[in-house]
């Protein structure tokens, strides 16, 4: 494991544009959804359940095929994210990420595949982080796990920002929900390491939670929002 280039994707301050996300939870806060820890524990644990299988495997998967070739079709596997994340809104929210991530990326760890994916236009945030990972000489277990510490933590940043939480007890609420992550990303690397092998997208997971993706949709219609999405 390379962990100073693990540590620097996962660090908030690497310029990915991570910060003007919330992962949906601006718009929770505004429907009073979630007001206090345990509210933030409960949404995390969805997310984890709904969301997290997908972009888990998506970045374990986008690794695995980075290592494998320069070639790949991306926008097949691209495809299958999308196919995967059925509001419209979420769907920008990703590709943006993924653009952003992808334009340093690209200039901090120069990469085939990272080129590859600049050249298919705006991929998904997952795909660019897997290839990202394999271009600092990691694996797709450390990819799975980072896609969902991005997932977490975005998340709990955003509370803390729009609630004003303790950032002591929101950081016990991410440790607690992180132990969960690390169960989830293993069985979506197994998952994703079938789906590479078989070169089939349709073996990749689609588990799906309603809540997040309407309360995205409420939060792209909304004029004054703190966060993008």
């Amino acid at each position: 494991m390379t962990v100073p280039g693990s540590l620097l994707l996962a660090d908030s301050r690497l310029p990915t544009g991570g910060h003007a996300h919330s992962g949906g939870v601006e718009a929770a806060v505004e429907r009073g959804l979630v007001c206090d820890e345990s509210d933030l524990a409960l949404y995390l644990a969805g997310r984890l359940r709904g969301t997290g299988p997908v972009v888990a495997a998506a970045a374990a998967a986008g690794c695995m095929l980075a290592a494998e070739t320069a070639s790949v079709d991306w926008s097949r596997w691209d495809a299958a994210v999308s196919a995967r994340t059925p509001s419209p809104a979420m769907r920008e929210a990703s590709r943006s990420q993924g653009a952003a991530l992808l334009r340093t990326a690209r200039r901090v760890w120069p990469f085939a595949a990272l080129e590859a994916l600049y050249h298919t236009g705006r991929p998904h945030h997952p795909l660019v982080l897997g290839a990202a990972v394999t271009a600092i000489g990691d694996g797709a277990d450390a990819a799975a796990l980072l896609a969902l510490h991005h997932l977490i933590g975005g998340a709990c940043a955003a509370a803390v920002r729009l609630l004003g939480l303790d950032p002591i007890a929101v950081a016990a609420v991410q440790a607690r929900a992180s132990e969960s992550a690390e169960k989830v990303a293993l069985a979506a690397t197994r998952v994703a390491r079938e789906a590479v092998a078989q070169w089939d997208t349709r073996l990749l997971p689609s588990a799906s939670t309603p809540l997040p993706e309407v309360l995205a949709e409420l939060h792209a219609r909304t004029e004054v929002t703190l966060f993008a999405s």
